[in-house]
């Protein structure tokens, strides 16, 4: 089984955060799913502040097998902020899931459920999803094979 993996990191950053006051464990899910195939792409999408705490979270990411996709942090003048690979994780996982026979999104994000079931009626593949369960979507929750909730086994 070929398996696409996408991570929406800062999605779990916050909220592993909020509801364990811990880190996901990206290492054991890539163990995880290594066991039920091969991960033929791993995207990692984050958010470039520029510190050296997270230049070094971005380098264990690529040591464990991710490729790190990184965009700005853009601070707006009204002091809120921008940060947002939803776009670009829709047409990565569009261009995937021809090529793959899983995909596996590592987000509680509902703006995903739509892009999910067009993946599983277009292109034949399963559609997966890893959240915290009670900062997940339902509606991504329904729109996925299977929802693989993020509890204390998957954090650091």
């Amino acid at each position: 089984m070929k398996i696409a993996v996408f991570a929406d990191v800062q999605n779990l950053y916050y909220t592993t955060r909020q509801a364990y006051n811990r880190q996901f464990n990206y290492r054991k899910l890539w163990q995880s799913l290594s066991a039920e195939g091969e991960i033929v792409l791993a995207n990692a999408y984050a958010i470039h502040r520029g510190d050296d705490k997270q230049m070094g979270f971005q380098k264990a990411l690529r040591h464990i097998g991710f490729d790190v996709k990184l965009k700005p942090y853009i601070q707006r003048s009204d002091g809120s902020a921008k940060g947002d690979w939803d776009v670009g994780i829709t047409i990565d996982v569009m261009e995937a899931a021809s090529q793959v026979d899983r995909i596996v999104l590592l987000s509680g994000d509902g703006d995903f459920d739509l892009l999910m079931q067009h993946i599983q009626q277009h292109h034949n593949v399963t559609a997966d999803a890893y959240g915290v369960p009670n900062l997940t979507a339902n509606s991504l929750i329904n729109s996925v094979n299977s929802f693989y909730p993020i509890d204390t086994d998957l954090l650091l």
